[in-house]
């Protein structure tokens, strides 16, 4: 309620036009029976069998406009119920994108059911509701108006069994969306684990845990149908409210016929009376005790689960964000190593096989990497977990000898994947989207450190349109490496960034990034990168090697078979001076 209302207000003028568009409703509920009445009393039984028709032609004539009233609400329904729905989704993405960022690990999946799922059920419960409750409020309205303008006296035998049967109805609506929470929680957990499930398939194959997968799977399941049959069985205790409204009215109408025909009711009234309580007052009342009955009580216990203010993530000015890292001048006190990893420990669940070990790494400013091994091996995991996108699961990152965790991630590292983003606009805008105050001289340097000449020539200069679906990926690879030639940030991780490159482009590459200020590390595609690196790191799972190219030669089995793929006279090879 604490939400609904502001909702509600700013969307004042829309339920006044619904409200207009329903007083016709009224006005034909009224009518309908009110004419069948006065057919029967100033008509067929008074004698004249004119009045009689035009009376009941009148009863047919206000039918006519209720396609345009139904036009007319539908239009207002979806300014009222899309929002709804928009917000609920903007909501759901934001806690998402904020849990991920502030808290990693307790990040799931739970997001994917609010977006797909549980938002079309607050926006189909929602527009249920609201054409429900207009048209009981509007029916009810101008039924009850009739039966005062036939007899009072009708309402006394009307209202009580009608009171009596909401009244049951809504005292189960607290018990139903106690049961419609559980059954959601259920659903949920499930959704969480068969996501769960599906990312460590291979992790639940090598470790056998198959059957604890299973056996947890059919737990979750169970729950949920549990919670089902719970929510079912009070589905049946709103059958008997549903009963004493809409059957036990025209049963005790029948029942109080003689004694209201004996206080002066008409037998025109009598059947306009029936006709209010059969044709408009009891379906309007079904649907709306039906709709809040199912639509309605999920749609209490969905927006529970939005409310709340979502955690977005802290900005740069809540974090330590150090100043761009400088190579020190002779003689000064040496800086901080630009990156440390301390007994690094990473798994991708509890139980799962570690793809980093107790990995303990030191990166220095001016150092250049290259990291190799087979596919598998956790190289790109190792890049994850120094740049910071996925924490460890043991040990500790560190930055410019500081923790990683207190530091903003985009002003100490840069990280390339291996499939470049680039975006529509222009050549220098991509370029500068890590260094927005970049100058020419740094533009031009740039561009001719990693070979961007052709490119440029090619688009029409540096503010020519550049539109990335008609760029090759060797094209964005390079826009990428440029970006990361002009970021001030101290280090630089290239996850198989230069794949799309042709040897000789990938060899200017990386010899422009490792000669600027800073650290390089390099996610090798090729082996002529590890012959281009001062150091080398191997990995073949939990197992590591680190030296030089020379040294690994010596002592590492793993890198000469890797080496042994490939010699300088293959296409892969370096460019040779």
């Amino acid at each position: 309620m604490r939400e609904g209302k502001p909702y509600l207000r700013a969307r004042t003028g829309v339920i006044v036009r619904l409200g207009g568009w329903s007083l016709v409703e009224f006005a034909q509920t009224f009518l309908g029976g009110y004419a069948i009445a006065r057919a029967l009393d100033a008509g067929f039984l008074a004698g004249s069998p004119r009045t009689g028709l035009l009376w009941l032609a009148v009863a047919a004539v206000v039918t006519l406009p209720a396609a345009l009233a139904t036009r007319g609400v539908f239009a207002r329904l979806a300014d009222l119920v899309e929002p709804l729905r928009d917000g609920l989704v903007r909501r759901a993405a934001a806690r998402a994108i904020g849990t991920a960022l502030t808290a990693p690990t307790a990040a799931g999946t739970r997001s994917v059911s609010q977006v797909t799922h549980q938002s079309e059920i607050a926006r189909d419960g929602w527009a249920g509701l609201v054409l429900s409750l207009r048209s009981f409020v509007f029916t009810a309205a101008g039924a009850l108006a009739g039966m005062a303008a036939l007899s009072p006296r009708l309402l006394l035998v009307v209202l009580p069994p009608l009171l009596l049967g909401f009244g049951l109805f809504l005292a189960t609506l607290i018990p139903m969306a106690a049961r419609q929470r559980a059954y959601l929680g259920a659903d949920e957990d499930f959704a969480a684990h068969a996501g769960r499930t599906a990312g460590a398939l291979r992790d639940i194959a090598a470790a056998g845990a198959a059957g604890r997968t299973v056996t947890e799977a059919e737990r979750l399941a169970g729950a949920q149908a549990a919670a089902a049959r719970s929510l079912a069985r009070w589905a049946a205790v709103r059958i008997i409210a549903l009963a004493v409204c809409g059957r036990l009215p025209p049963l005790l109408l029948l029942l109080a016929a003689p004694w209201l025909m004996r206080h002066g009711l008409t037998s025109g009234a009598l059947m306009g009376a029936f006709v209010y309580l059969t044709q408009a007052l009891a379906p309007a009342l079904h649907s709306l005790l039906t709709m809040l009955g199912t639509a309605g009580g999920r749609l209490i216990v969905v927006l529970d689960r939005f409310t709340g203010p979502a955690p977005l993530p802290p900005g740069p000015e809540d974090r330590a964000a150090p100043p761009a890292y400088r190579k020190p001048a002779a003689g000064s006190t040496a800086p901080p190593p630009t990156a440390e990893l301390r007994s690094v420990t990473f798994a991708y669940g509890p139980a799962a096989r570690p793809v980093l070990d107790r990995l303990d790494l030191l990166l220095r400013p001016g150092d250049h990497l290259a990291v190799v091994g087979p596919s598998g091996s956790g190289k790109s995991t190792l890049a994850a977990v120094l740049a910071g996108v996925v924490p460890p699961t043991g040990g500790e990152v560190r930055w410019l000898g500081r923790p990683a965790a207190g530091l903003e991630p985009t002003s100490v590292r840069t990280l390339l994947p291996q499939q470049a983003y680039v975006f529509t606009g222009t050549l220098r805008d991509n370029l500068r989207y890590l260094r927005p105050g970049a100058g020419e001289p740094e533009m031009a340097e740039t561009v001719a450190a990693i070979g961007l000449e052709p490119l440029l020539a090619r688009l029409g200069g540096l503010d020519a349109p550049l539109d990335p679906a008609r760029l090759s990926p060797g094209d964005r690879q390079l826009i990428a490496l440029g970006r990361a030639h002009l970021t001030p940030a101290p280090l630089l991780i290239l996850d198989e960034a230069t794949s799309h490159l042709d040897p000789r482009a990938e060899a200017r590459a990386e010899a422009a990034l490792a000669g600027r200020a800073g650290t390089l590390v390099v996610i090798a595609h090729r082996l002529s990168s590890a012959a281009r690196a001062g150091r080398v790191l191997v990995m073949d799972g939990t197992r590591t090697a680190y030296g030089t190219p020379a040294e690994l030669l010596a002592e590492s089995a793993l890198y000469r078979d890797l080496t042994g793929h490939w010699s300088p006279a293959s296409p892969a090879a370096p460019p040779s001076p």
